[in-house]
């Protein structure tokens, strides 16, 4: 695929963030027909591996190969999975210049020529293989049998290996060795060259999950492409990593994975904190330019401040935090990295944090939560907490905090409002503020806005004007980032200390 040649993609993301996603993908990749659903970013773009690889909020990212509608559900279990497989692997040829795609993605474009001949050599055999005797010995040639790391008993339960996003199935056959070489007249040597392998990845949910099992459905599918393209299932190490398919009651999915890890997975990160994903799209809020500096008051390992010094790395980033061992991970991170010029660390409690009032442009927290930090007992502790922050960003500047759902009821407690419940709407689910200019990951990020609500906090931080909410979700909880500007100078905290100097 030519530079100009635009590609049909889907990406997988964290829920919550698939907001994020859909304007990354448009600032980033100049895509167009995105469409967002729950868990995933459907878009269309001219982009090579490595500006694709440089997506911060998804998490897998695949070659679009088909998307349809929920398939018709019926109680009989045989018509469902015909109905699957002639879904997935009807139209060979298509399959075929999907592969052809791939391979050019991936710098294989030596092989277009074999792939071309694969396709009229699948072709043929596919209008030879009439003979149900036959049909029966290539199955039973051809069984499949589903990982131990991919065990599902229904629905979406199947953990897949590698991280992946999502429970999955894999399917494979026995061995290679298993799939015919002869005997529906192609040439053996030519077979050979051509032999493709790969392994199929299922999810399912809905009602279709309530008749067949993700393991049924992938072995189906991997049966019917191997006697329709005679290609061959490897689990181990196959060509085509994963056939991820995908069939819930909203939709019908299919894709070829990219990449082998998640987007996710930054190779930079020694030692992983807050979801790389949400840290990121933190981050993005902040409206972070050159020359800002910028203000994580309670660091940890520095997930924060990896992602942001990382994609805006014209901005000067301090860290603070009052434990030894997240300072000494925040290190570790940082070095692998190679931010150590980007990145100051200082050891301080963010209630009495040792820098002057207004010195920096933006501040970004994820505000630790539950039983270990034991925050939610503390009610004060909230108030401190945000009293310092207010101090030491300046007027104009954003604050972006990361809260749970019992600290997100403290902050409200906080909150006086006059004019409509839009802002409990978008924190109950929807980012309820619509960007009121166009976002950019090279620069400013997000100007939001919440529609019809004039909220300030109260008596205790008169100056912090909510300007969006968004409710993301950490994996076994649910969380939501908050994003404050200050609109005026608070007046009230001085705290001598070093001194930040700008140059």
């Amino acid at each position: 695929m030519s530079p100009a040649e635009p590609g049909r993609f889907f990406c997988t993301a964290g829920r919550g963030l698939e907001p994020f996603l859909a304007r990354e993908v448009q600032a980033r990749l100049g895509a167009t027909e995105v469409d967002s659903v729950v868990g995933k970013v459907f878009f269309r773009a001219a982009a090579r591996p490595g500006e694709l690889r440089k997506l911060r909020s998804g998490e897998r990212l695949f070659l679009l190969l088909k998307k349809h509608g929920p398939l018709p559900v019926t109680r009989s279990r045989g018509k469902m999975l015909n109905e699957i497989k002639s879904f997935v692997t009807e139209e060979p040829e298509y399959w075929l210049d999907i592969i052809s795609v791939w391979r050019k993605l991936h710098g294989h474009e030596g092989k277009t020529d074999d792939v071309s001949e694969e396709k009229s050599l699948a072709l043929k055999r596919n209008s030879e293989e009439t003979n149900s005797a036959s049909k029966r010995q290539k199955t039973e040639q051809v069984r499949g049998i589903v990982s131990e790391e991919c065990q599902a008993e229904a629905g979406e339960t199947c953990v897949a290996p590698e991280r992946m996003s999502g429970q999955e199935c894999c399917v494979e056959s026995k061995t290679s060795s298993e799939f015919p070489s002869k005997g529906s007249g192609e040439n053996p040597t030519a077979n050979e060259k051509l032999s493709f392998s790969f392994r199929v990845s299922c999810r399912c949910s809905g009602a279709i999950a309530k008749i067949l099992t993700s393991q049924e459905i992938g072995k189906a599918i991997g049966i019917a492409l191997v006697k329709q393209c005679g290609w061959h299932a490897d689990l181990r190490d196959p060509d085509v990593e994963v056939i991820f398919v995908h069939l819930n009651d909203i939709h019908s999915v299919v894709g070829i994975p990219l990449f082998r890890l998640p987007l996710a997975n930054r190779e930079y990160i020694q030692t992983a904190g807050l979801r790389s994903t949400v840290a990121w799209a933190m981050a993005s809020l902040a409206e972070i330019s050159a020359g800002a500096f910028v203000l994580d008051p309670m660091c940890g390992l520095g997930m924060i401040l990896l992602e942001a010094a990382k994609e805006w790395p014209e901005a000067y980033y301090w860290g603070a935090d009052i434990s030894d061992s997240q300072l000494e991970g925040a290190d570790g991170n940082i070095r692998t990295a190679g931010l150590m010029d980007k990145i100051e660390l200082l050891k301080a409690s963010v209630k009495a944090l040792p820098l002057p009032s207004e010195s920096f442009d933006s501040v970004i927290s994820d505000i630790p939560f539950g039983k270990k930090f034991k925050t939610t007992g503390d009610a004060q502790l909230l108030t401190d907490i945000l009293q310092e922050m207010e101090r030491v960003l300046r007027v104009g500047g954003t604050l972006v905090l990361l809260l749970s759902q019992e600290l997100r009821r403290r902050v409200d407690d906080l909150t006086v409002r006059a004019g409509g419940d839009s802002a409990q709407a978008s924190a109950d689910g929807n980012s309820g503020a619509a960007p009121t200019q166009s976002p950019s990951v090279d620069g400013n990020s997000f100007s939001l806005a919440l529609s019809g609500e004039e909220a300030v906090l109260s008596r205790h931080f008169g100056s912090l004007v909510p300007e969006g909410v968004y409710a993301v979700s950490l994996g076994k909880t649910d969380a939501f980032i908050h994003k404050y500007r200050k609109v005026s100078a608070a007046g009230h905290w001085k705290l001598s200390g070093p001194g930040l100097k700008r140059t």
